[in-house]
């Protein structure tokens, strides 16, 4: 026990302060893991939605419940202590309970119904999820999905969601993945660039074009561009680039250049041209969960419903092997699919 001197105390003795045997709440542990992770105060506390001084006296309360220092304050940030360490861990164990007691209750209620809150990659959701979605509302009333469209993959263990359909696979044990399917890249171009510019016939030959691309954190994009060309500087064949899908897509349609694109866009009526020019880059589409959601009938329905909207079996553009887009009609055996972007994304041509 931490012994310190008070009021009260007998003259030439210490005072004595209990070890308390519970924390006073959880919201306390949660600042303190916040600052943890993010190494400081003011994000931690734009994390919580809370401000600077509270965050700062919750790591103060536990501080003193505990009687370590669990921070060092620093120009940089906020370090934790070797103390500090040894809590991040208990704390750490007693978030993931926290979760289980979430999840437990969720499993209660056995009705398709309530909210599920799924994280998908900005393009899959936008030209393959969200056009989908309405029917399947129609046939699951009572569900609400909360769609949460980003560059970066959401943390499902820590339930910033329910469900996850991304582009990395996860490497947390905890977490049941589960294969969609694969997206294969190849390059595009409107009719109305390849009419001014003409079309390219090859790898070579793309040197002679304006590119577009899409910029992200994956090193993937930049190391096909070392591939296709080495030594050659990006600014050099660079039009512009963009950091998210949808916008990439409309600068390909609006004729700016050439750009790198999943060929299950050419399913969309989007008024571009795919180019055999021997460019071919694939990535996989993975669903991660917490192996208890599934147990939760409306999570459940989702999983299923999302399984199949990415069958390979089903839609040949997501098979391991590489379909070509203008092989799709003879491989595609579903119902037909409608133009969904033909009219919205119609070039305007200068008018």
């Amino acid at each position: 026990m931490q012994q310190v001197s008070g009021r009260g105390a007998t003259p030439g003795k210490k005072a004595v302060r209990p070890i308390p045997r519970e924390l006073a709440d959880w919201d306390t542990a949660r600042g303190f893991l916040a600052v943890a992770r993010r190494r400081s105060l003011r994000s931690a506390a734009l994390n919580l939605g809370l401000c600077v001084n509270v965050v700062r006296q919750r790591i103060s309360k536990l501080e003193g419940t505990l009687g370590v220092t669990l921070f060092t304050r620093h120009i940089n940030g906020a370090r934790l202590t070797a103390e500090g360490e040894t809590i991040l861990d208990a704390a750490t164990r007693m978030e993931a309970a926290s979760f289980d007691v979430l999840r437990a209750r969720d499993q209660v209620d056995s009705e398709v119904a309530g909210e599920v809150r799924l994280a998908v990659t900005e393009g899959l959701a936008t030209y393959w999820i969200v056009p989908h979605l309405a029917e399947f509302k129609r046939a699951n009333p009572k569900l609400l999905i909360d769609l949460n469209c980003a560059l970066k993959s959401a943390d499902v263990l820590r339930l910033e969601a329910d469900l996850s359909v991304q582009l990395t696979r996860p490497s947390e044990v905890d977490l049941l993945v589960v294969k969609l399917g694969r997206l294969h890249f190849m390059v595009y171009a409107s009719e109305s660039y390849l009419e001014a510019f003409g079309q390219p016939k090859d790898q070579v030959d793309l040197r002679n074009h304006k590119l577009l691309i899409q910029a992200t954190t994956d090193r993937q994009w930049a190391d096909l561009y070392d591939r296709v060309f080495p030594g050659v500087p990006v600014a050099e064949l660079l039009a512009w680039r963009s950091n998210v899908p949808s916008a990439h897509l409309w600068s390909v349609v609006a004729g700016g250049g050439i750009g790198v694109l999943p060929t299950y866009v050419s399913v969309l009526g989007v008024p571009i041209v795919p180019l055999d020019v021997g460019v071919h880059e694939t990535i996989d589409i993975w669903l991660t969960y917490h192996p208890d959601v599934k147990r939760i009938a409306r999570v459940r329905e989702v999983i299923n419903w999302l399984i199949k909207r990415f069958s390979p079996a089903t839609y040949p553009w997501f098979r391991d092997e590489f379909v070509h887009p203008h092989d799709f009609a003879k491989a595609y055996r579903g119902p037909t699919l409608p133009k969904l972007l033909a009219n919205v994304m119609k070039p305007n041509n200068g008018k």
